[in-house]
């Protein structure tokens, strides 16, 4: 006796038995029986009826026996209605759209042989249930390689995913997994965990995460902000942790570690003279993905900075006090309000992004989003399916792919229009010139070359993703800044693929800038062209000296205090033996290692922080300070603090307190005269009609191997004239100054001297005393200076004439 396992006829359920020695020859001869099943089958499957098995006898003739007594009839409860009206749906736009009562869900797969739609509850997500899930149908679903379905119906708390089958095989590239619930990548917000730092069930690392179903009642009231279009000459860029800035309990926010944290700072900033700030990675990341236990520390290790990037359109859910209220909404509401509350103040916002590679990781990776949903388009793959690891961070962005470029555009579009942001860093920007796994020898260079089969990464001039971005209309006038050098060798500092537009995060203005100040031969020349802005690297290029990001530090590599503490990494705190981060870091402790010295370095410390940040707010181009750089911020030596969500990486306003009247109001003053002097923001490079050069004597530059001294005069509309000078010697100098008849020149600072007289303010009660004690020097045009210090003087006219 066989079963045979039929959908449920409600208009046709006779009872037939069939002989099973002949069942091959029956079937051939009763074509007409099958022909009914198939016909009634179809119709009531469509009305979701019963189940029907079939029990089949043997007769001697071996035809169909219809007796009542050989066959039973199983009833299956009739199916739960769907809460969804279904519909074929819309190829664009990409994502989930909310449109004529309902949503239409479209994604790009051109390598999968079907595809599902899963709708997930809020309450069933941790879980790992789908609610409902809805197979779309290659003829009606489907147009070229986009997946797309409309849906009416109750969406309240209703999340969504993917699931996408094909080949499961990844020597070919492919990664498909019908088991995987996959996130879209053009979802605007992502669930999981509503608290950072938070485990899954089971003390997971990986929890269950889905999409949020967007709404037309998403409204929010922008209250007419507009992009402020600050002239980039004119930024004071100030990099930051949106976590590690107001996390540390001393910062007395009502939301330490949030977005709305980082408003109640605003005004702090804007004391400073900030008005651009850099948030490293804001899109959703998973900060448990190095998750372990630091027996260092006593803590667990996290993905602290968030350089891995699970979804580019989705702000990091746990970096807002509402966390996954609303399904993500009030997340995306609260990095609105961070933008809108810094444009009143005067504040632009740059974004961080990492569009170099992902959280997937190499093949050993999981399985999330992009490679589930296509993994041949949106990584670059070797011919054997092994995944190119420019980034250094096991897979790299197929970024020159023709789809994954313009994914890359509409994520930088939604931002700049739905986010209000003013502009993007792009984190290992040269992988974004590199050529995709598409490219071959004919393409890249205009013929075949022999012997050479592959060109994938290879370095393009005309890169068509960073011509994309530089030529579209919704991102004209947006700030574009790159760090130009990837882990594969690529360093196009000075070279990167600009259009005229594109800044650069100026790592030779850093390395020879810490070379100079801490008084190592042989670079007078390169620090006298890091002050001009850099033309030997940008001049010729046609670009401008704002289009060098100019910075002594960043959140990669010591802190500003650190590179006057230690000669060498300590980083044991990070579980790795000390072999992770930078060896050269270009740093000089001042005579002894670590911040227990004496009294005589411990002055030297402060003198030479003085004159890295002078240095920085006198040069062309474009200043970026490091968050708690201003007060003296130390990570114990650390140059790779990636994993620490503890007191290493986090702004300590108490210690900010405690420095109030010392660096910071230093830090503040300084920043407050590059805002108030026109020359020291230029839309050109200076020439011999504005700028001139001296040494110890007017006019007479010493550029020779052994020179530690650079001085130079700079004309300004506001001030006057500008004397700045740096001896980075050991030894201290009586210089000449420039004669000028009438005027006399007029100490404003000098970092040899102790607060508050580093900085010579009109406020400062005994301003004129302070003056008074170098009036015998400068009545004869000269100055001394201290070893290791540096000097602005003002030209101011002479009362006694």
């Amino acid at each position: 006796m066989e079963l045979l396992h039929f959908p449920s006829l409600s208009a046709y359920s006779p009872k037939f038995t069939y002989n099973p020695t002949s069942c091959t020859n029956l079937l051939k001869k009763k074509w007409k029986f099958c022909s009914i099943l198939r016909k009634n089958s179809v119709n009531l499957a469509k009305s979701g009826g019963r189940s029907l098995v079939v029990v089949v006898n043997a007769s001697s003739d071996g035809g169909l026996e219809t007796g009542a007594d050989t066959a039973v009839v199983v009833e299956k409860p009739p199916a739960k209605p769907r809460r969804f009206e279904v519909f074929d749906g819309y190829p664009l736009p990409f994502g989930a759209t909310p449109r004529d009562g309902g949503v239409n869900f479209a994604v790009s797969s051109g390598n999968a042989t079907s595809a599902a739609l899963c709708l997930i509850s809020l309450s069933d997500l941790p879980e790992k249930r789908v609610t409902e899930q809805i197979s779309l149908s290659p003829l009606t679903n489907r147009t070229g390689d986009i997946w797309h379905v409309f849906l009416k119906g109750d969406f309240l708390n209703m999340l969504y995913g993917y699931r996408f089958d094909g080949k499961f095989s990844p020597e070919e590239g492919h990664f498909f997994d019908s088991s995987q619930i996959l996130l879209d990548p053009y979802a605007k917000a992502v669930i999981s965990r509503g608290e950072y730092g938070a485990l899954g069930l089971d003390d997971g690392c990986w929890p269950p995460m889905a999409c949020m179903v967007p709404s037309l009642t998403d409204e929010f009231d922008w209250e007419g902000d507009l992009p402020l279009k600050f002239p980039q000459r004119d930024l004071v860029i100030y990099e930051m942790h949106v976590r590690g800035f107001t996390r540390h309990e001393s910062s007395g926010t009502e939301f330490p570690g949030t977005y709305l944290g980082v408003i109640e700072k605003l005004d702090y900033l804007k004391e400073l003279g900030i008005n651009c700030i850099e948030l490293m990675p804001c899109h959703e990341f998973n900060e448990l993905e190095y998750y372990s236990y630091n027996t260092i520390l006593g803590d667990y290790k996290m993905n602290f900075w968030g350089y891995s990037t699970l979804n580019f359109f989705s702000p990091m859910t746990r970096y807002s006090s509402a966390g996954i209220l609303n399904c993500g909404l009030g997340a995306i509401h609260e990095f609105k309000c961070l933008v809108k509350e810094a444009h009143k103040r005067g504040i632009e916002v740059i974004m961080d992004v990492v569009f170099n590679h992902t959280a997937e990781g190499n093949q050993n990776g999981p399985i999330l989003s992009f490679r589930g949903v296509d993994n041949s388009v949106f990584y670059m793959l070797a011919p054997k399916g092994e995944f190119y690891n420019y980034s250094g961070c096991g897979n790299t962005f197929n970024c020159n792919h023709p789809f994954v470029r313009q994914f890359i555009l509409d994520c930088l579009r939604y931002w700049v229009t739905e986010m209000h942001v003013d502009g993007f860093r792009f984190d290992l920007a040269s992988i974004l010139t590199r050529s995709s796994s598409l490219w071959d020898a004919a393409n890249v260079y205009g013929n075949s070359v022999e012997g050479d089969t592959l060109t994938t990464g290879t370095p393009l001039s005309s890169p068509p993703l960073i011509d994309m971005i530089s030529n579209d209309p919704i991102l004209h006038g947006v700030k574009l800044i790159a760090e130009a050098w990837d882990c594969g060798g690529l360093y196009q500092v000075g070279m990167f693929p600009h259009w005229g537009i594109w800044s650069e995060w100026n790592g030779k203005y850093r390395d020879t800038v810490r070379q100079f100040i801490k008084g190592t031969d042989g670079f007078s020349g390169a620090f006298a062209e890091c002050l001009c802005g850099s033309p030997n690297l940008y001049q010729e290029g046609g670009r401008k000296p704002w289009n060098s990001i100019n910075f002594i530090c960043a959140h990669d590599g010591f802190t500003l205090a650190d590179l006057v503490t230690y000669n060498n990494k300590h980083n044991l705190a990070n579980g790795e033996d000390n072999n992770d981060g930078e060896n050269h870091n270009n740093s000089w402790n001042c005579g002894q290692e670590g911040e227990f010295a004496s009294i005589s370095v411990k002055k030297l410390r402060k003198r030479q922080m003085r004159n890295f940040f002078l240095c920085l707010m006198v040069s062309q181009g474009v200043p970026m300070i490091y968050m708690g750089d201003e007060y003296g911020h130390t990570k114990g030596g650390n140059n790779n603090t990636y994993c620490h969500d503890n007191y290493i990486n986090y702004f300590r306003w108490d210690k900010k307190e405690e420095s109030s009247s010392d660096f910071f109001r230093f830090c503040c003053l300084i920043t407050k005269f590059r805002h108030e002097c026109e020359s020291l923001g230029l839309n050109a490079f200076p020439t011999a009609e504005r700028l001139r050069w001296h040494g110890h004597s007017p006019g007479i530059p010493d550029w020779s191997e052994t020179s530690r001294f650079v001085a130079f005069t700079l004309t300004d509309s506001v001030k006057g004239e500008l004397y700045v000078g740096f001896n980075a010697s050991h030894v201290p100098v009586t210089i000449f100054l420039p004669e000028r008849p009438g005027y006399r020149w007029e100490p404003l600072v000098d970092t040899a001297k102790p607060a508050p007289f580093d900085f010579l303010s009109n406020d400062l009660s005994q301003r004129e005393i302070a003056i008074g004690q170098y009036a015998h020097f400068l009545d004869a045009n000269l100055y001394p200076m201290l070893s290791y210090s540096s000097i602005v003087l003002l030209l101011s006219p002479d009362d006694r004439t």
